[in-house]
């Protein structure tokens, strides 16, 4: 993956979900999510003139980075799944996939970034980073179609 073209593809198209300057969280290693403000983030050698893709290199020295790629809100009794992205949309799901995943509420997805690496892994971030117990929780691989449609939306995003 090519970070920094990723994260310009990323904001050059967010308007959707998210201000382009807040599609990156930094993600401590317990996984509780840390500070969204990367454009006054001090710290890791950043200077005032650094572009946000530069930020973003520095700190993922550091830290893990979480890229918003959209939301989701799960509707119970239609057993619905409402996708927020550059595209929106509306999944209905099967009882087993709805049981398997509706367990959160509205959510933030997106890809986890590991610290001095390019690898990263699919998962959702609480809407406030601001409540004590936010957190990033990967979201279970699987053949079904809510974790298909979240891969197909950021494998549109991620440049390679």
């Amino acid at each position: 993956m090519k970070i920094n073209e990723t994260i310009k593809n990323i904001r050059a198209s967010c308007d959707n979900y998210m201000d382009k300057d807040l599609v990156a969280t930094i993600i401590h290693d317990n996984h509780y999510m840390g500070t969204n403000n990367i454009l006054e983030f001090d710290g890791y050698g950043i200077i005032p003139d650094d572009s946000f893709e530069k930020r973003i290199s520095k700190i993922l020295k550091h830290e893990n980075i979480f890229l918003a790629i959209g939301m989701y809100v799960f509707i119970p009794v239609i057993n619905e799944c409402d996708i927020y992205s550059v595209n929106d949309y509306n999944l209905k799901l099967t009882q087993k996939e709805f049981d398997k995943y509706a367990n959160e509420k509205e959510r933030i997805f997106g890809i986890l970034i590991r610290k001095e690496s390019e690898d990263f892994i699919i998962g959702s971030t609480d809407l406030c980073g601001c409540k004590i117990d936010a957190s990033f929780k990967e979201i279970e691989k699987s053949d079904l179609n809510f974790y298909k449609k979240l891969e197909e939306i950021i494998d549109e995003l991620i440049i390679y």
